[in-house]
């Protein structure tokens, strides 16, 4: 655990972006979101990381301080108690990983003016665009976190076999439910914004919708699966849309 200035506590569940590391982030996370400690503002869980928004008045005034301030004559400091109290929740952690992760399916139109970067990511690794589409559509993929814009989730385990890097001139506007590859990862912007991710697809769902709580449709530990859809489908769709 280390410090983030007077008001966060960054703690770090692991060295390497895998699986067991989210594991421990996703555990951490939502027991800290079950049993939240006095002068918790905000969880942000990342990759490897969880940060501790934290108020240190709130904590300094909260009965356990007093009570452990008459006891010992001293009054410890904010940051050292949110650390006790996450080292207790660490070690109160025993089933990490047992949790099962909801599955979201998210309809994808491949190609043409919905994935503009389609014909280069398949020609970038000796493929052909139905081939990348096929591939892309297998696995389920791990959402790491949410970041970069709101809603917009990292996912992992993108086959090696479409890996493609990032564009050199990144777009000035990327459309909203734009389905895109960048290096080993997959992601989908929720909202218009530049970007440098190679486009393949568009999606018709909404991913952030600011009135709903929460606001993403996909949270980090999810699991995704895209499911390839025709641009006939994709105009008439009559869920909620991009």
């Amino acid at each position: 655990m280390s410090p983030l200035g007077d008001t966060a506590v960054i703690l770090e569940a692991g060295k390497d972006i895998n699986e067991e590391t989210h594991r421990r982030v996703h555990a951490l996370s939502s027991y800290l979101e079950e049993n939240p400690f006095p002068g918790l503002i905000e969880i942000v869980p990342a990759f490897t990381t969880v940060t501790i928004y934290y108020d240190p008045a709130v904590i300094c005034n909260a009965p356990t301080v007093a009570t452990q301030r008459n006891g010992a004559g001293s009054r410890p400091a904010p940051y050292q108690m949110v650390c006790s109290y996450l080292s207790q929740a660490c070690n109160r952690l025993g089933r990490i990983g047992t949790y099962q992760p909801r599955t979201v399916e998210i309809p994808v139109c491949y190609g043409g003016e919905w994935g503009p970067d389609l014909t280069e990511v398949a020609h970038q690794n000796s493929l052909t665009p139905d081939e990348v589409v096929e591939i892309h559509t297998q696995p389920d993929y791990l959402v790491y976190m949410i970041g970069f814009a709101p809603g917009f989730p990292y996912l992992g385990g993108l086959s090696e076999q479409i890996s493609t890097p990032r564009k050199s001139s990144p777009r000035l506007s990327i459309p909203a439910g734009s389905v895109g590859i960048a290096g080993s990862q997959t992601g989908i912007y929720p909202i218009s914004t530049p970007g440098g991710w190679q486009i393949i697809g568009r999606t018709p769902l909404a991913l952030f919708r600011p009135v709903e709580n929460p606001p993403s449709l996909l949270q980090a530990g999810d699991m995704v699966r895209f499911r390839a859809i025709s641009p006939e489908e994709f105009k008439n769709w009559k869920g909620e849309t991009a």
